[in-house]
C-alpha cells in the first residue's frame, strides 16, 4: 500500500546513493582516469612539444618490442588455456560434493590469493633451481647427469603464471556453476545425453559468463604481470611489463616506457570488448 513517507524515503535513498556513487567515482577519477589520460597524452608529444606520433613507431618497429610482445601474448595465451581446461572440471567437481568439502576445497583456492606474488614466486625457485627439487630428484633417481635450466625460461614463467592465476579461473567457474539448476543437468541425463554431452551441450553454456569473465582476468591478468616474470624470467626473458621496467629505470628510456605502458592498457581494453561480445546476450 502506497504511504505518505515512501517518497521522502526513496528521495533519501536516492540521495545516499549519489553520495556514494559519487566518491567512488571521484576515487577513479582522480587516481585513475587523470594519470591514465596524462600518461596517453604524454606518448603523443614529442621533445619540442609538438603533438606526433614519432615515439610509437619508434617503439613499434624495434625488433626487441616485438618479440617480447609476441613472446608475453602467446604465454598469456598458454596459461588461459591450461587455466580452462585444469579449472573447469575443478570447478564442476567441487559442486557435486557435499556443502563441508566442498567449503574446505573453497578454502584451499582461497589460500594462494592471500598470500603475497612475491614468497609464492620465489618458492619456484627453491622448486626449480639448479639444485632445486626437481633436479635433485632427477639425479637421485638417475634420469639425468647434470641439472637442467629450467629457471629464467618461458617455461617458469608459465608456470609461476598459472599457479597465480589458476584459483582466479576456478572462482569465476564455481561462481557461474552456482548458477545452474541441478535439474537441468539430470533432465538432460534423462532424454538420453551422455554425462560428457551434458557437460558441453548443458552445462558450458549455462556457464559460458563465468568463463568469459576467467578468461579476461587471467589473460589481462598475465600480460600486466610484473612480479612474476621479472623474478622466474630474469633480463634473459622479458615480457611487456619487465621491459617496461627495463626501458624506464635501467636504460631511462622514459618515452619508450610510456609507449609500452599505453600499448599495454590498448590490448587489455582490445581483449575485454572483444571477450565482451562472446558473453550471453541475456547478460549484462
Amino acid at each position: 500500500m502506497y504511504q505518505m513517507g515512501d517518497p521522502m524515503r526513496l528521495k533519501s535513498q536516492q540521495k545516499s546513493l549519489v553520495m556514494l556513487l559519487g566518491a567512488g567515482s571521484l576515487f577513479l577519477l582522480a587516481f585513475f582516469l587523470v594519470p591514465l589520460l596524462f600518461v596517453l597524452s604524454e606518448s603523443f608529444v614529442g621533445d619540442d612539444g609538438v603533438v606526433t606520433a614519432a615515439r610509437y613507431m619508434a617503439v613499434l618497429v624495434d625488433e626487441q618490442f616485438q618479440n617480447v610482445y609476441v613472446r608475453t601474448l602467446k604465454m598469456a595465451l598458454v596459461v588461459t588455456v591450461i587455466a580452462v581446461f585444469a579449472g573447469y572440471p575443478t570447478a564442476y567437481l567441487m559442486m557435486k560434493l557435499k556443502p563441508s568439502r566442498k567449503a574446505m576445497l573453497m578454502s584451499l583456492v582461497i589460500l594462494p590469493l592471500m598470500t603475497s606474488p612475491v614468497a609464492r614466486t620465489y618458492a619456484w625457485i627453491v622448486i626449480l633451481g639448479r639444485y632445486g627439487i626437481v633436479n635433485q630428484t632427477l639425479s637421485v633417481l638417475g634420469m639425468t647427469k647434470e641439472p637442467i635450466r629450467m629457471l629464467y625460461t618461458e617455461g617458469a614463467i608459465i608456470i609461476g603464471l598459472l599457479q597465480l592465476f589458476l584459483p582466479i579461473m576456478v572462482l569465476n567457474l564455481v561462481s557461474a556453476l552456482e548458477n545452474v539448476p541441478n535439474e537441468v543437468e539430470e533432465a538432460a541425463l534423462s532424454l538420453g545425453s551422455n554425462k560428457v554431452g551434458t557437460f558441453f551441450r548443458v552445462i558450458v553454456p549455462l556457464s559460458f559468463d563465468g568463463l568469459i569473465m576467467g578468461v579476461t582476468l587471467v589473460f589481462t591478468g598475465c600480460i600486466t604481470a610484473y612480479v612474476t616474470p621479472a623474478i622466474l624470467g630474469g633480463a634473459k626473458v622479458l615480457t611487456l611489463a619487465t621491459l617496461m621496467r627495463q626501458q624506464a629505470l635501467v636504460l631511462m628510456n622514459w618515452e619508450a616506457a610510456t609507449v609500452i605502458a599505453v600499448v599495454m592498457i590498448l590490448t587489455t581494453l582490445v581483449l575485454h570488448t572483444v571477450m565482451r561480445r562472446f558473453r550471453p546476450r541475456n547478460q549484462v
